[in-house]
């Protein structure tokens, strides 16, 4: 049988098989005794505290531009359709489908506001994310059991506190004895140091939710077409405790959610 050329992101993804980790499942409950530990000490005013991804980036989707925000969204709703091997389908198409499926909230609402010449300049912006996504990325063999906009949520301390994360791309199973998961996050901005932080993040969820450590945990800017990746081990997890103890020691912070 022919071999099946992958793309840059998927080969990163991958790497070798037959060099990946036995799969480790007891870092999860030492990871988990700290993090209730620092949480049922952090300072707080009322719970529930809800940390998410976006608590790392610094920000909140609700605080972002617009057209940055409708960006990321109409992005993702492409890697939905790459991940299922369909053609993503024109960014003005893409918008219409979002835009029925959404209802009043907020978001909608304000997209309702957006002139001709923002709408233009919004469609062209998402055409070219698209085109790196579909060049970077590429169709997902379905053999790798592809799922999207992946949520969990992990609760701490009797649920005073909330962890909660959406992976948006996340291949492969738990069911072997190798390592095989990996995960990765699609941003619509140039990558930088939080973004590290963030596939860390991703990598502890996914390893409290099923208490198994995943093998990589990445990063993708559609603008830049960079991608980082981290092969998923102890001292991954250990970094990913302490940006949350950074976090759950700051309560200001920990409200960006």
């Amino acid at each position: 049988m022919p071999s099946v050329s992958l793309s840059p992101v998927l080969e990163a993804l991958r790497g070798n098989p037959e060099e990946r980790p036995v799969v480790d499942l007891s870092a999860a409950a030492g990871l988990r005794a700290r993090l209730e530990a620092v949480a049922r000490s952090a300072p707080r005013t009322a719970p529930p505290w809800r940390v998410s991804a976006g608590s790392l980036r610094g920000h909140a989707l609700a605080t972002a531009p617009v057209g940055a925000t409708l960006r990321g969204l109409l992005v993702a709703s492409a890697l939905r359709l790459l991940a299922v091997g369909a053609r993503p389908q024109s960014p003005g198409a893409l918008f219409a489908a979002w835009r029925a499926s959404e209802g009043d909230t907020p978001l909608a609402l304000a997209s309702d506001q957006l002139g001709a010449d923002e709408r233009a300049r919004l469609e062209s912006d998402v055409a070219a994310h698209v085109a790196t996504l579909r060049a970077r990325v590429g169709r997902v063999p379905a053999a790798w059991a592809p799922r999207t906009a992946v949520r969990a949520h992990q609760r701490l301390a009797g649920g005073g506190v909330v962890l909660s994360d959406v992976v948006d791309l996340m291949v492969g199973t738990t069911l072997g004895p190798s390592a095989a998961v990996s995960l990765l996050d699609v941003t619509t901005a140039p990558l930088g140091e939080d973004d590290e932080r963030v596939a860390r993040y991703h990598a502890l969820i996914q390893t409290l939710r099923t208490a198994t450590v995943p093998l990589r945990s990445a990063v993708l800017s559609t603008a830049t077409g960079e991608l980082w990746c981290l092969e998923v081990d102890a001292t991954t997890l250990e970094r990913a405790v302490d940006d949350l103890v950074a976090i759950l020691e700051a309560p200001t912070l920990g409200r960006a959610a």
